[in-house]
């Protein structure tokens, strides 16, 4: 009896959790930087221009062997080094295109369009 009660109350908690929310879902999205970056300047973001809607975060994710950065051109963030197998997320709230770059290869560039 006892067995049977603690399922059925782990089967309701659960289901609760389970549940819709009335909170909006998370857009995401990952922006890979290829092996070998430094030379593929427009090409070393992955998709170049990336459009994604407003609210979406973008999570770059570095697949190089050396550090990058992706540094907004106006000031809007900047990700820092992100090492090799490191990554960096923003959250684009405000519909615009943001260009970038990486400070240490100045050729790499990308461009994110938020509509």
């Amino acid at each position: 009896m006892r067995v049977r009660l603690l399922s059925t109350l782990a089967l309701l908690v659960a289901l609760v959790g389970c549940g819709s929310s009335n909170s909006p879902s998370t857009n995401a999205t990952t922006i890979s930087i290829a092996a070998g970056a430094s030379l593929l300047t427009t090409t070393a973001y992955g998709v170049n221009p990336l459009t994604i809607t407003a609210g979406t975060t973008v999570k770059w994710v570095n697949n190089d062997t050396m550090a990058h950065t992706a540094t907004s051109d106006t000031g809007v963030w900047d990700s820092g080094q992100i090492s090799s197998g490191g990554n960096f997320s923003f959250t684009f709230k405000t519909a615009g295109t943001y260009a970038y770059h990486c400070i240490n290869h100045p050729g790499m560039v990308g461009v994110i369009i938020v509509v």
